[in-house]
């Protein structure tokens, strides 16, 4: 059943499913399980299938997604909790020998607020490729990490994914790692969620200008994307409200023209997407070098 309510999300995919096919079964072709990492909830979604994949509109793989409400009501070492959190969820999405090499790709926008979390990302990742090279007396234990921050085809006249893959020709990492906006059916998950996932990205989804996408079949190694809802279709989050109202199940086709192309976004965006930002280049951090702790990385990034 295709999915008329915009997401990013494979954990709101899977409610859509469930709200739209009135059911309550499982899902063929579809795994999910709800567990805590560092105090933090983490639902696990696997499409296993193509029936899977058709009934949720997304790729065949593993989508993990952390909610992180408690870095914005500044709980007690919420950072350092949700930075572990992380860390911990992409390693058990990496397949890498010791010692590869890595390159992190920050995608999107830097002059647009909720588009700006992948370039953000980049200035918080800790890149080694140059010092494993040049001192490797000094720095031959870490990994070797490079950092992009691919810019948009407006401000440089290229693909972001065109970028991506002329570095990767270049230096052969072993692996990417994409970050990127994203966009949610719910204002409830924007600004406090966390996306991963084995199946690469479609660069620019979140705001609604979608690319070509960045994949293994498109740049020929594997590619990790880590995306921040930070925005919610205008049509999506209208019939949301109005369902939550009593007032019915609208499709939100029936909206179309009416604030077509209208993305909301919350007013403290810019510090969500700060903070987010962070923790995602310091769990990138620890868990492309797990013999650093985040006061080490907090040093070495200062």
């Amino acid at each position: 059943m295709p999915l008329a309510r915009r997401t990013d999300l494979a954990v709101e995919a899977t409610e859509l499913w469930r709200e739209e096919a009135g059911q309550t079964t499982r899902l063929e072709g579809v795994e999910a399980r709800d567990s805590l990492r560092e105090g933090y909830a983490v639902t696990t979604v696997r499409i296993l299938n193509a029936q899977g994949a058709k009934a949720l509109g997304k790729p065949v793989g593993t989508y993990v997604t952390l909610e992180l409400s408690g870095l914005l009501r500044r709980e007690e070492d919420a950072f350092p909790r949700a930075a572990r959190a992380l860390a911990a969820e992409l390693q058990g999405l990496l397949d890498l020998p010791e010692g590869a090499p890595v390159l992190v790709a920050g995608l999107g926008n830097r002059a647009i607020t909720p588009d700006g979390i992948g370039p953000k990302t980049a200035d918080h990742t800790m890149v080694t490729r140059h010092l494993v090279e040049q001192l490797p007396e000094h720095f031959g234990a870490f990994r070797p990490v490079s950092a992009l921050a691919a810019g948009v085809l407006g401000t440089t006249g290229m693909e972001s994914g065109e970028l991506v893959a002329a570095v990767v020709e270049r230096i052969r990492p072993a692996c990417v790692l994409a970050v990127d906006a994203l966009a949610s059916r719910s204002l409830r998950r924007v600004g406090r969620t966390v996306q991963l996932s084995d199946t690469g990205i479609i660069p620019g989804s979140g705001v609604g200008n979608a690319r070509k996408a960045l994949n293994r079949d498109s740049i020929g190694v594997p590619v990790i994307a880590i995306g921040v809802p930070t925005v919610v279709d205008a049509a999506t989050l209208a019939c949301d409200l109005l369902s939550e109202a009593g007032r019915g199940d609208l499709d939100p086709a029936a909206l179309s023209g009416a604030g077509e192309g209208l993305v909301v976004t919350p007013k403290d965006v810019d510090a969500q997407v700060a903070d987010l930002a962070k923790v995602i280049g310091y769990g990138i951090n620890l868990a492309l070098q797990p013999g650093l702790s985040l006061a080490d990385i907090e040093l070495l990034l200062s």
